[in-house]
């Protein structure tokens, strides 16, 4: 900043805020976004001068405080063309009602008699520039931390979750709500994907910072789209990996049927042929989450160098909920081997359990990554469950602090932790 009063002419440079003492509020403001006011602050700072006043030439510090800062900024929210929240606008208003400057140097006094005429340029110059940094923060830095959020991300080489926002979020005067589309989809086909019939939660909770709803509909699109991506479709297992009781008792069932196909059939090994029929089906209510998993099963001769033999077809279902687990079994081909296979269905629970639930709960632990900027995470969670859908409640916690993660932005660095 330039400029002269008469005999007396100034240079300004340098400016520098030292100290920033911020009495702020953060809340929402209903239908718009958020509303970010600072009042009656203060802010501290020095600056470099370079003075003519009649022969006289003279530069050094000046420290000066801007006293009565008032700020009122108020970030619009929407929803990008992505689906990825974004702050679209931001209107600002500021004012400083009054600043004052200490001089240092030998014409400190004579300094002290034009004072006013220097921090009047100087408030003036800080009240054009803080609603411009302000714009920059939230247009530019800001948005370019929500644009970390995963909004439609590859989970493994089956299946990716879609986090897509469906609409503009409805901002209250207690909240930020916002609708996720909240899908997996088969990588091999991401437009076939389940209709949503589950019903919409409903959040009333408000003891924790953030509540993520997840309907039926979150999980049963997940299991969708690994059934047909091809996952765990089927499955076969022979003589040499069932537990020896089961292919004895196997072959004890199927006794009569193998002397009437082929007596030479005893002599050779057994398998059991699994395929997962449906895609399985998760129902939610206040008491737990159950899931029903539904497959055939073959039962084969595998005769050296010839086609297998099927001795028997039938269906499992399996639904485990809360610990629980039902299993029935009945025959695809009559009701009186249904009751014959009664004594089966221990042993083939069994190796259901050791053999097909580990590979899915091997998918299942490794979770999928929740629709968080870099560098918060969720801490001290809550889970509750209601009829059709369940509530994760959390509190953020800022791993990094939010300037780092910012510049860390701008550099090209991501932070992919889950």
């Amino acid at each position: 900043m330039r400029g002269e009063e008469g005999r007396f002419q100034y240079t300004i440079k340098d400016v520098k805020i030292t100290e920033l003492n911020l009495t702020s509020d953060l809340r929402f403001q209903p239908d718009v976004g958020l509303l970010f006011e600072v009042q009656n602050s203060s802010i501290t700072l020095n600056f470099q001068r370079r003075i003519l006043y009649w022969l006289f030439y003279d530069e050094g510090a000046i420290n000066a405080s801007a006293e009565g800062v008032n700020i009122f900024t108020v970030l619009h929210l929407t929803k990008d063309q992505e689906g990825r929240l974004k702050i679209s606008n931001v209107t600002c208003d500021a004012s400083i009602a009054k600043m004052r400057a200490r001089f240092s140097g030998t014409l400190g006094r004579v300094y002290d008699l034009i004072g006013a005429f220097l921090t009047t340029g100087m408030r003036f110059l800080l009240n054009k520039q803080i609603c411009p940094a302000l714009n920059h923060a939230a247009l530019v830095l800001v948005n370019q931390l929500l644009e970390t959020i995963p909004v439609r991300t590859e989970v493994d080489s089956y299946v990716g979750i879609d986090y897509s926002l469906l609409s503009d979020p409805v901002v209250t005067e207690t909240s930020l709500d916002m609708d996720f589309r909240g899908m997996f989809y088969n990588l091999k086909n991401e437009n076939e994907v389940l209709v949503n019939y589950a019903m919409n939660p409903i959040v009333r909770e408000y003891d924790r910072m953030i509540y993520l709803a997840l309907s039926e509909f979150f999980f049963d699109s997940g299991l969708f789209s690994y059934f047909k991506g091809g996952l765990q479709k089927q499955l076969l297992l022979d003589s040499f990996q069932m537990p020896k009781d089961l292919e004895m008792l196997l072959r004890t069932t199927y006794l009569g049927t193998i002397m009437m196909l082929n007596p030479a059939l005893m002599e050779h090994p057994l398998s059991l042929e699994l395929e997962v029929t449906s895609p399985p089906r998760s129902t939610i209510k206040t008491s737990g989450a159950n899931v029903a998993v539904s497959c055939n099963v073959k039962v084969l001769v595998l005769p050296p160098g010839k086609p297998a033999v099927q001795l028997s077809s039938m269906t499992m279902v399996r639904t485990t909920a809360n610990s629980m687990q039902r299993f029935k079994i009945y025959s695809n081909q009559s009701a009186l081997e249904s009751l014959a296979l009664i004594p089966l269905q221990g042993p083939l629970k069994t190796m259901l359990q050791i053999s097909v639930v580990p590979l899915i709960n091997n998918y299942i632990k490794r979770g999928v990554q929740i629709p968080l900027p870099d560098g918060i995470d969720f801490i001290e969670e809550v889970v509750e469950y209601h009829n059709g859908y369940i509530i994760v409640g959390a509190n953020l916690h800022f791993r990094t602090g939010l300037r780092e993660i910012i510049e860390r932005k701008l550099s090209g660095e991501t932070d992919n932790s889950i």
